[in-house]
């Protein structure tokens, strides 16, 4: 049996927030470490799908969410012609027991932040990660870019698409550009004049200029995001700073041949605040034979360990999966060894990411304008799998496998 005195977790953004919570759930003592000199309070909104929003209530999150979010239970899809083309379940307490939601980042963040500190987690602000000095089979010990060091039972790196805990495992790894950037900026609704029983949220298709969405937030609808992606050459962190920097292009960007989209989609850009633009370059990770180091002591995960193309909406939604099913597995070590159970754990949540991309290329067969794309439309999703999985009876059945 491996005892776990304490996990120093690498980033207190949204997955580390979950996984000091979970940790602290298995009653798994643990402490944050964040490079910033404070909280995050900026970034858009994000969509949280019921097997995400499961894991929050649990952790006792989603009720203080709830209140700030807008929910909604279907994407939409609407041909070049703006005619209803698909649909696509992203929640409904129905089927799912959650509506999906749409939430800004910052207000998550801060229900996460205050409720760890309520729980007694120590974060450490301004605390940059910069390598890890020694690793034996029972604890780690790393450095700071102050110079400062600390050792834990085990490391998690909760740290994003560049983590720098990721070095560790695999030095020469960088994350890969997709050659896709999304501008999104936020509006108010009523400037759209949205025609009744337009279902939102929506991706308006266009063969000449790609999609555009149209997602609406904020608890009452009362603003949606607006959002376009386009090709773009590889950027360093400075140079897309300053590209973000630049609110002309990325308003003329959104604003581009808006004369070949609908109505709707050019009350859109009429007016854009530039105060609320964003720029997203999408990076990907190769997929990764290890997620832990040799003597089990190094874990990597979110975003650090698979980077999810956003077609499914699953990117932040498989984090919240990998902290919560980590967070179990460490309190239920009286089954095996720690090693024996994160091989057990990334074969299960490697076969979860596997469906999930194989969903995003079903789904993104569907969107394309081709000759088969109507008989795709056709083909039913099963859902049931994503959205309603019950973690801790998934957790145990891992366990019970039997692993060479």
């Amino acid at each position: 049996m491996s005892t776990i005195d304490r996990v120093a977790i690498i980033g207190a953004g949204l997955s580390g927030l979950t996984l000091a919570l979970a940790l602290h759930k298995q009653s798994i003592p643990c402490s944050l470490y964040e490079a910033r000199s404070a909280p995050l309070d900026i970034g858009g909104a994000i969509m949280l799908s019921p097997n995400a929003l499961r894991i929050l209530d649990q952790l006792g999150v989603y009720a203080r969410i709830r209140p700030e979010g807008y929910e909604f239970d279907k994407l939409y899809f609407r041909s070049p012609d703006d005619q209803p083309m698909d649909t696509f379940d992203f929640g409904g307490t129905e089927k799912y027991d959650y509506h999906g939601m749409r939430i800004y980042r910052h207000v998550l963040i801060r229900e996460l932040s205050a409720m760890v500190n309520e729980a007694g987690i120590p974060i450490s602000y301004h605390k940059k990660f910069v390598r890890v000095l020694a690793e034996t089979g029972e604890d780690i010990t790393f450095e700071f870019a102050d110079g400062s060091t600390e050792s834990a039972t085990c490391l998690v790196g909760a740290d994003g698409i560049h983590s720098r805990v990721r070095k560790y495992l695999y030095p020469d790894l960088e994350p890969l550009f997709t050659n896709i950037v999304a501008v999104t900026a936020a509006v108010p609704t009523a400037q759209l004049q949205v025609p009744s029983g337009y279902g939102l949220p929506v991706t308006i298709l266009n063969r000449t200029h790609g999609a555009f969405v149209i997602a609406p937030q904020l608890a009452d609808g009362s603003e949606v995001l607006i959002g376009r992606q386009k090709r773009a050459q590889q950027l360093s962190r400075e140079g897309w700073d300053e590209l973000l920097s630049n609110k002309e292009w990325c308003a003329g960007f959104l604003r581009e041949g808006a004369n070949s989209f609908p109505e709707i989609v050019q009350r859109a850009v009429t007016d854009i605040t530039t105060d609320k633009i964003n720029l997203w370059p999408f990076y990907i990770v190769p997929k990764l034979g290890m997620w832990s180091s040799r003597h089990s002591r190094v874990v990597i995960l979110g975003d650090a360990a698979h980077a999810i193309p956003p077609s499914a909406g699953q990117g932040i939604n498989q984090a919240f999966e990998d902290v919560f099913t980590y967070a179990l597995i460490l309190g239920r070590l009286d089954k095996g060894s720690l090693q024996r159970a994160l091989k057990i754990w990334q074969g299960g949540r490697q076969e979860r990411v596997d469906k999930v991309l194989a969903l995003n290329a079903q789904i993104d067969k569907r969107r394309m304008p081709t000759a088969g794309a109507e008989e795709a439309v056709n083909e039913p999703f099963d859902l049931e799998w994503l959205y309603k999985p019950d973690f801790v009876e998934m957790v145990d059945s891992w366990l019970s496998q039997d692993v060479s």
